[in-house]
């Protein structure tokens, strides 16, 4: 498989994706999503700080910061990630061959510009792309989890703190520019 041209560094922030092979899914039943975010939480978890994802049928986003004292190495992580979650989805769906297009897909977050929007344009996505109407109902996304009290492990308080707060955060949320996506994020 083709390997990122971005490294992973320590201490950096990078809005990472991947995307399913052709016309399939990546998650066709709501325990798909679970076991996904399962093995995230066993792979990922120990080497990212995670400050905010969505899961959508055909793909994912996820916006990461690569914790500075870690034992293995993140691509090796993000490997272990979708090859657990490729062969468990293989298995169930009695299926072979490859299940994402690539390697995870990543770009460093170097600008105030690109951490602000890249938050929104994650949560923002199952809208965009026409999964739902309303991006805040949908469960897959940690919307949720920033918004309300509940204990997790996104990173909440930074990113609130972020935006100033929660009315900061719903505000920016409300605000969606096709042309500012084209220039961040190369659509």
């Amino acid at each position: 498989m083709p390997r990122s041209s971005t490294p992973f560094e320590f201490g950096k922030f990078y809005h990472v994706w991947s995307h399913a092979v052709g016309d399939e899914n990546i998650f066709r039943l709501k325990e798909n999503y679970k076991f996904f975010l399962s093995k995230y939480d066993l792979y990922i978890y120990p080497v990212a700080k995670t400050y905010a994802y969505c899961l959508m049928p055909n793909h994912f986003h996820l916006m990461i910061q690569i914790r500075d004292s870690i034992d293995v190495n993140p691509s090796r992580a993000f490997s272990n990630l979708l090859n657990s979650y490729s062969q468990a989805y293989n298995k169930m769906f009695d299926r072979k061959g490859g299940l994402f297009t690539h390697n995870i897909k990543r770009k460093e977050i170097a600008s105030d510009d690109y951490f602000t929007r890249c938050i929104t344009y994650i949560h923002q996505n199952p809208t965009k792309h026409g999964f739902i109407k309303n991006f805040r109902k949908w469960e897959f996304s940690s919307w949720t989890a920033i918004y309300s009290t509940r204990p997790t492990k996104i990173e909440r308080h930074s990113v609130l703190s972020w935006f100033g707060g929660v009315e900061g955060f719903l505000k920016d949320h409300e605000i969606f520019s096709s042309t500012e996506d084209e220039v961040l994020f190369g659509k």
